[in-house]
């Protein structure tokens, strides 16, 4: 198999030394907006190579891996898709637009491509999935940071909040997940997730607080319906590269890129 990295940050770059670990993967070819960063992360590891684009690479590509932003994703997916290359989605958020959504759905439909996306940062969303088989009647996420994993955020700064002056847990926001999503772009991915997987951006409803003593990031997932009642909960280690990302969202991304290569769906 020939990948194709976009964006070589903390996730982009997990993924990349994974996969250079993995014997079905021939070669990987990597691109990130600062040209240093993925020469840099290529000189690292065997099978890597630094590109400007990925766009002459789809023509012998079998995957393209974005992990570089919700801009990034907006302009990749349909090239990618056009070409029939599947594409693994880490910046879910992109999705929350629903003419480009169905129009890329559409797009991939049309030419046999298929778009991944991992689970990322929470659990849960197994039986989310399967819970959206029937009626559900409630999903709700109430995602847990430290103010270092969610500063420099404009709506906060809009609205007055200085996250670094919050000595206890407060809610800074709370509303739909298109919303959210649109607020919190690199920090609330989950949201489009759950949206996607369960009953929609509207009808998904977020929390977000700011916990001075949070040493981790956590996510709550509620459901309900006629299937009964679900509870998950999530605490993840940050990232050591990047605050704002969970460790466990390049897990869930190298975990699906196995199960992609080796053909192994249990517990879809």
């Amino acid at each position: 198999m020939r990948l194709a990295i976009v964006g070589c940050g903390s996730i982009g770059g997990e993924l990349a030394e994974a996969a250079d670990g993995m014997t079905e993967v021939k070669r990987i070819y990597l691109t990130d907006q600062r040209g240093m960063a993925a020469e840099a992360l290529a000189s690292k590891l065997k099978k890597a190579v630094a590109v400007r684009s990925i766009e002459q690479e789809l023509y012998h590509c079998d995957l393209v891996i974005e992990a570089a932003s919700q801009e990034a994703a907006r302009e990749i997916i349909p090239k990618v898709v056009g070409r029939g290359v599947d594409i693994m989605i880490m910046s879910v958020g992109v999705l929350v637009d629903d003419d480009y959504r169905n129009g890329v759905y559409a797009a991939a439909r049309n030419t046999g491509a298929r778009i991944l996306v991992p689970s990322g940062a929470v659990c849960g969303t197994d039986g989310l999935s399967s819970a959206a088989a029937g009626k559900i009647d409630k999903v709700e996420l109430i995602t847990t940071k430290n103010p270092s994993g969610i500063a420099d955020v404009k709506y906060l700064k809009e609205k007055g909040i200085d996250v670094w002056k919050i000595t206890e847990p407060t809610v800074v926001f709370q509303g739909a997940a298109r919303e959210a999503v649109k607020f919190f772009p690199k920090n609330v991915n989950v949201a489009a997730t759950v949206s996607v997987m369960g009953i929609g951006f509207d009808r998904t409803k977020v929390t977000i607080v700011i916990d001075p003593k949070a040493s981790a990031n956590s996510h709550e997932l509620i459901v309900k319906g006629e299937f009964g009642e679900m509870t998950s909960r999530t605490n993840n280690v940050p990232s050591s590269v990047n605050p704002s990302t969970s460790h466990l969202a390049a897990l869930s991304a190298i975990s699906a890129l196995k199960r992609i290569i080796r053909n192994d769906w249990v517990g879809i």
